[in-house]
């Protein structure tokens, strides 16, 4: 299902194509960040996508009580955006040799993501604010504030521990 095709007649409809994008984007990015843990040197930079991870499984487990409260099994739908922001982050990291940049791009990449999710959460919870579906909006609400917290996070490895500067005086 295409984001704008005739299976989306309503807002419900609109609401709930919504969420199975987050929730495949999220299960997406649990099998993407063991891999930039892997590829990430920067011991900030490393612990920061470890405590993600674990923020991540939660933010799953809070998407399938909103699935739950909808009476709803949840699911997923292919996100070409996450597909896509994922793609290019393992492209990027593939081409680049030195540690510190490759940092540096991890970062970025992640951040990526991060604004990716942000995005969706805040339009979720401005739609079901909207649908008075006032039960999920708060674990929505969550969700989205764990991403912004996470970005910040990003934000002060990059700029205060460090990860640009060192990227910059790379050879």
């Amino acid at each position: 299902m295409g984001l704008f095709t005739k299976d989306i007649k309503s807002m419900e409809d609109l609401l709930m194509h919504g969420l199975q994008d987050i929730y495949y984007a999220e299960q997406q990015i649990l099998k993407a960040l063991p891999k930039m843990i892997d590829k990430a040197t920067n011991r900030d930079l490393v612990a920061g996508l470890k405590a993600h991870l674990e923020e991540t499984n939660k933010q799953v487990e809070r998407l399938d009580k909103v699935f739950a409260k909808l009476g709803k099994q949840p699911s997923g739908t292919d996100c070409p955006a996450i597909d896509g922001l994922i793609k290019e982050a393992d492209e990027t990291a593939g081409e680049i040799e030195d540690k510190a940049v490759l940092d540096a791009a991890i970062v970025a990449n992640a951040q990526a993501v991060e604004h990716y999710e942000m995005c969706r959460y805040g339009t979720l919870i401005a739609w079901a604010e909207e649908l008075g579906h006032d039960e999920i909006v708060r674990f929505l609400t969550t969700n989205l504030n764990e991403e912004k917290a996470a970005n910040t996070k990003l934000n002060t490895v990059a700029l205060r521990k460090g990860v640009n500067a060192k990227a910059s005086s790379a050879a």
